[in-house]
């Protein structure tokens, strides 16, 4: 099994695959099976658009970034039902060194539920034992007032605003989160 496929309270966070990614984009019903999960027809959550899907699958195909991981979030809780995709949510290399970038979203329907933030809770441990990674930096729009709680909830401290050229989209704020242990 891979160290990365992560088990939650109620959560299956399973590291994608090219086939995963492949599925997802062009085979729903492949990637319900490959994931043993029901796909919901809203998906793909906000900010999983087609652009950054392709991008994806051109990292893990080219295996263009060693620290890329991108997770499936699988709801499974059998208080609510059947395994269910709610959201994804992953990392990739940032130009800092010792730096991940961390980026996240849920399905609508399946938001205010706390999915993202017990995500993210069990994801920090494992992004910090990948070797160098000392700083977890998130990126996001002032007004999602629920991604910025996710961060807080996690321990993300606000860092500022994101300014052009930066790597950063204009208009984000910038969340980030230091290993233990790590001088300030």
């Amino acid at each position: 099994m891979n160290p990365f496929h992560i088990h939650t309270e109620r959560l299956d966070l399973i590291p994608a695959t090219l086939e995963i990614l492949e599925a997802d984009r062009n085979d729903h019903q492949n990637l319900a099976r490959l994931l043993s999960a029901a796909v919901p027809g809203s998906w793909p959550p906000p900010l999983l658009d087609d652009a950054t899907l392709d991008e994806f699958i051109r990292m893990a195909a080219e295996n263009a970034d060693p620290l890329f991981i991108t997770w499936y979030w699988v709801r499974d809780d059998p208080a609510e039902g059947g395994r269910v995709l709610v959201g994804s949510g992953g990392i990739a290399s940032s130009p800092v060194p010792g730096t991940v970038l961390i980026g996240y979203s849920v399905l609508e329907e399946f938001q205010r539920r706390g999915y993202a933030t017990e995500a993210v809770r069990h994801l920090v441990p494992a992004v910090f034992s990948l070797p160098g990674v000392r700083q977890i930096v998130a990126t996001t729009y002032p007004d999602l007032v629920a991604s910025i709680r996710v961060l807080e909830k996690n321990g993300f401290a606000y860092a500022g605003e994101a300014r052009g050229g930066e790597g950063f989209e204009e208009g984000t704020v910038i969340y980030v989160l230091k290993k233990p242990g790590t001088p300030v």
